[in-house]
């Protein structure tokens, strides 16, 4: 597989490792966004979010706390944008899982997440709610 996070889990693409366990990797982005902008990543090959097992997703988050409260006190950082772009059609880069972990300070210009998509005035579908709550006991049972 040509994928460069498994090829970086596998040691054949260098990257800056700032972690790896058995489950997961985490490194500083190729083309970052600030300082410390890093990637955690699963290391066997999962394109999708909604592909991970909630085991998996327990696992990527836990790390991506740890290393958010390592870059803010070793940066300084004011805050976090932390993100996943989902398939293509959300800027999903590298077919691999990925959480963007992009320390945010005072005056960088960046923007929230609210600034992705233009404002529509949208309000809450209460059969949207309604209709997920079913699937969800449907997966429960």
């Amino acid at each position: 597989m040509n994928c460069p996070f498994c090829r970086i889990a596998r040691g054949e693409l260098a990257a800056h490792l700032l972690f790896a366990d058995d489950e997961v990797l985490a490194f500083l982005d190729a083309a970052p966004m600030a300082p410390g902008h890093t990637l955690v990543v699963p290391k066997t090959h999962v394109e999708r979010f909604t592909e991970l097992s909630e085991e998996q997703a327990s696992r990527l988050f836990a790390v991506a706390v740890r290393i958010s409260r390592a870059l803010q006190e070793i940066l300084g950082a004011s805050g976090f944008t932390v993100g996943i772009n989902d398939g293509r059609v959300a800027g999903q880069g590298v077919p691999h899982v990925h959480i963007h972990i992009v320390p945010r300070f005072p005056g960088d210009g960046g923007k929230s997440l609210h600034a992705l998509l233009p404002y529509r005035p949208l309000r809450p579908d209460p059969d949207l709610a309604a209709q997920v709550r079913a699937r969800l006991s449907l997966q429960e049972s």
